[in-house]
């Protein structure tokens, strides 16, 4: 198993630490494996401005803004263990698809990306107790053996500059912890089988928080039992009758609040596990589905109930890195803000507040 960065090594990655990815960068195709460039050479990092975006335009980020001073709510009580927890007040964070930009490209990790935006978190006055991630943490070949792979030294990159972070992290699997196709399906028993980059993400990301399967769900509770939260992590890209029995299950369980995390949007339909469980889904009640996979961050009258929260340092498609933060209202509206990575301004254009039952609200 590679070992973890040094910290000398991990300082280099972050002597860096307002530098961005190359432009024009995109999610790969989605029909076919990834293979080791023979030519392939570190992505060097470029200075950036947070009013610029790093989309395939390189101009001002479109569809971006105005950025306004976030308004947190009042103080959280309790804590948040790998099990779920207690809350005074339902508020997470929400991080989106971290990769680097090219394949094997570990010398290119995003990382002062990365490492800013969960500092970020931690800086809020309240801070989130718990952060959910949306998948694509690596970019690795999965031909390669897990003791040459880089997905295991890529993981621990983000593992070092998540920890900037101390609350807990619940991650999702995305298409590049299997194939990086996504249509790609991982897992003992399914046609890719368990590379190198499913075994990493099941032992670094999933192995620590006690969970065997990248599909799983985490409870919240109210301290004073006025309401319930379960967060239903839906793994596409490891789809079995198995997981879709689990879902069926776990979304008929009551709870005030349910929150789907799945790496895929629904529109990213050849993700084996996407048009199966948006069935499932149709089927019982839930608050929002949080997904990932494209580089950006936005949400729209054509699926309300739908937020897709991608800017977490892989190269943008549009707009600009940030994170994602839910917070709770005394009248158990949850309001739904996107913060800029640097300065943690809100984008009033994106703002949005949903019922328990995902009905929009003002």
């Amino acid at each position: 198993m590679p070992k973890p960065l040094s910290s000398a090594a991990f300082a280099a990655y972050m002597s860096c630490a307002a530098c961005g990815l190359p432009e024009g960068a995109h999610e790969p195709p989605d029909d076919g494996r990834f293979s080791p460039s023979p030519t392939a050479t570190a992505t060097a990092l470029t200075p950036f401005s947070p009013s610029v975006t790093r989309g395939v335009d390189g101009g001002a980020a479109a569809g971006a803004g105005p950025f306004v001073p976030y308004v947190p709510g009042p103080p959280v009580a309790g804590a948040i263990g790998p099990d779920g927890g207690d809350l005074s007040r339902l508020l997470f964070a929400v991080v989106g698809d971290t990769r680097p930009a090219t394949v094997d490209d570990t010398s290119g990790y995003p990382a002062a990306i990365v490492a800013t935006i969960f500092a970020g978190i931690a800086a809020l006055r309240p801070s989130p107790p718990m952060v959910v991630s949306t998948g694509d943490y690596v970019f690795a070949s999965a031909s390669r053996a897990s003791a040459i792979s880089q997905a295991a030294p890529q993981f621990d990159i983000y593992l070092q500059a998540r920890a900037r972070f101390a609350g807990a992290l619940f991650p999702a699997m995305g298409n590049h912890e299997c194939t990086g196709a996504t249509s790609s399906n991982c897992g003992a028993g399914a046609a890719d089988g368990e590379p190198a980059t499913y075994a990493a993400f099941v032992d670094k990301m999933l192995a620590p928080i006690g969970q065997a399967a990248p599909y799983y769900a985490i409870d919240v509770a109210a301290q004073d039992a006025a309401w319930t939260a379960k967060f239903v992590f839906v793994a596409a890209n490891a789809w079995s009758t198995a997981q879709e029995a689990w879902l069926e299950s776990v979304m008929a369980r009551p709870s005030t609040y349910t929150f789907v995390i799945r790496h895929e949007p629904a529109t990213a339909d050849t993700a084996p596990g996407v048009a199966p469980s948006e069935a499932v889904m149709a089927r019982h009640p839930y608050t929002l589905a949080i997904v990932g996979h494209s580089h950006t961050y936005r949400h729209d009258s054509a699926r309300p109930r739908e937020v897709l929260i991608g800017n977490g340092g892989a190269p943008l498609s549009s707009k600009d890195y940030g994170f994602g933060v839910f917070s709770q209202r005394s009248d158990g509206v949850i309001d739904v803000d996107m913060l800029d990575w640097q300065t943690r301004r809100a984008d009033a254009s994106f703002h949005f507040a949903v019922r328990p039952d995902g009905a929009a609200t003002p």
